[in-house]
């Protein structure tokens, strides 16, 4: 099994060639502020846009260069076993608000794109939860049951387009594939001008609730008088979020085929997980899940999927592999509304379980409403400040983790290295008394230090060696090999540390 050199380290959406939108400079003044550049944030401003809002969206990298452009670009409401997980964290009627939420963000990604001629590559398959176990096919016919009981109208089906042994399958016809970056950056299109605005490199560092809000970033500032939190993981979080998500990593490739693809959206029940599209030509393979910050991470998270498609496909040669970070909450459901309770000012969307693409478009289309003092039938639902009890033990576990983690690194006794012995491609832990280093050499033999206490709450990070980045296991934030910020919740920039003299 060999990955070439030359496989590029990024999905085959972030390739679209894109318009420059300006850095926000000096100080600006908007209805709303939208804080992310992704689906969320982007839906949500031109659905603001359309009710004649002056909408501004704050942009920490470029439009659609996290989740949105690293996924499998699918949109459907089938799930693998969604519903089942729905229906035993929450109850059947919230499963029922899911499926409908869901069916309705397909189809007004798909008017979106029609409407207003987003050139996105847009097209209808059927989607297919399918099993390859006994184990499998008892959590199909589940998911069978949930789904319907939820109003979806899945399917039976034993001959999905795989080339190796199914034992039966749940499909759902009429979905979606479609490039998630040129779609985004249509709707950027639309968002911006009219005396709304797209602003890119500005991440936002701090954040005034009041009348107005104020947002400040590193070269200007703007008011507003709502403002809207849709950075996936969310960002300077007045509502404590972070500390109800579990966060994941997730691995993806692009292979190129001697054959053709599936044409189907399919993924399996039960685990490894793999889940399936063409691209063109190519197929694409996701999986191998783990928590954010997890130890031992390496290139084998990407060989294990170029292993599963070199097994079932004759594979010419893997093009692309990406990543991406998913945020699910305690209790297995969006979180999508007033970021504190009461609050008619600041919003929040987030927790979309690896399934962003729809529940990003649903909820714009629920802060859109609620924004607009309208009702809104999914928004009880999906409120932030709801309470689970059923899944009380879930968040507990999720903090009693991220206080372990807090504390236990902070008892290991780090390497003791000279740098100078410090191979390229390898990332290394230096301990001085109460100071962690993280030292990582590049391939060019230059030396990469910085400081390993997260700037989100001070958690120490760990070294993903197949992303070459400095993740967080508390909450979730990453820090490329230079300190700068990956993911949130943190804000600001890792220390850039120099090496004691011992240590060169």
């Amino acid at each position: 099994m060999t990955t070439h050199s030359h496989t590029a380290r990024n999905s085959p959406w972030t390739q679209a060639q894109r318009p420059e939108y300006p850095v926000l400079r000096g100080r600006r003044s908007f209805d709303v502020a939208v804080i992310g550049g992704g689906i969320t944030g982007l839906t949500t401003a031109l659905l603001l846009k359309r009710q004649g809002a002056r909408v501004a969206v704050v942009e920490a990298d470029r439009v659609a260069s996290g989740a949105t452009g690293n996924n499998t670009a699918k949109a459907t409401a089938l799930q693998s076993t969604m519903y089942t997980t729905i229906r035993e964290h929450r109850s059947r009627d919230a499963a029922q608000v899911y499926a409908a939420a869901s069916t309705a963000a397909v189809e007004k990604i798909a008017e979106l794109a029609t409407e207003e001629s987003i050139a996105c590559g847009l097209g209808r398959q059927p989607a297919y939860t399918y099993a390859v176990d006994d184990a499998g096919m008892r959590a199909v016919e589940t998911e069978a049951e949930a789904a319907r009981e939820a109003g979806l109208p899945v399917l039976a089906d034993e001959t999905p387009d795989l080339p190796f042994p199914v034992m039966g399958a749940l499909r759902l016809d009429g979905q979606i594939e479609f490039d998630p970056v040129r779609y985004a950056l249509g709707l950027a299109e639309l968002v911006h001008g009219d005396e709304s605005a797209i602003f890119e490199q500005s991440r936002a560092l701090r954040l005034t609730d009041g009348s107005p809000c104020r947002i400040n970033t590193a070269f200007g500032s703007l008011t507003a008088d709502q403002v809207v939190v849709a950075t996936h993981s969310p960002v300077l979080d007045r509502g404590l979020h972070f500390a109800r998500l579990k966060v994941e990593r997730s691995y993806c490739i692009a292979a190129r085929l001697r054959g053709v693809p599936p044409r189907g959206l399919s993924i399996n029940a039960g685990r490894p997980v793999r889940s399936l599209r063409s691209h063109g030509s190519e197929l694409i393979v996701c999986g191998e899940g783990h928590p954010t910050g997890a130890r031992g991470i390496a290139a084998a998270q990407y060989g294990r999927l170029e292993e599963f498609a070199r097994t079932h496909w004759d594979v010419e040669e893997i093009t692309h592999r990406w990543s991406a970070q998913d945020p699910t909450s305690y209790d297995h459901f969006p979180m999508v509304g007033a970021a504190v309770p009461f609050s008619s000012r600041l919003f929040v969307a987030t927790g979309f379980m690896k399934w962003g693409l729809t529940g990003g478009t649903f909820a714009a289309m629920v802060l859109t409403d609620l924004l607009d003092s309208r009702d809104n039938p999914w928004a009880a639902s999906l409120s932030p400040n709801r309470f689970s009890p059923a899944s009380w033990w879930e968040l507990a576990q999720i903090n009693f983790g991220a206080g372990v983690d807090f504390v236990s690194d902070r008892l290991t006794t780090g390497n003791h290295i000279a740098t100078k012995d410090v191979v390229p491609g390898v990332a290394r832990v230096i301990r001085h008394g109460t100071d962690f280093t993280g030292v990582y050499r590049d391939e060019d033999g230059l030396l990469h230090c910085v400081s390993l206490r997260c700037t989100h709450l001070g958690c120490l990070l760990r070294f993903n060696g197949a992303e070459r980045s400095w993740d967080c296991p508390c909450h979730g934030s990453r820090f490329d090999v230079d300190g700068a910020v990956l993911e949130g919740p943190a804000v600001q920039p890792l220390e850039v540390k120099t090496p004691p003299e011992s240590e060169h």
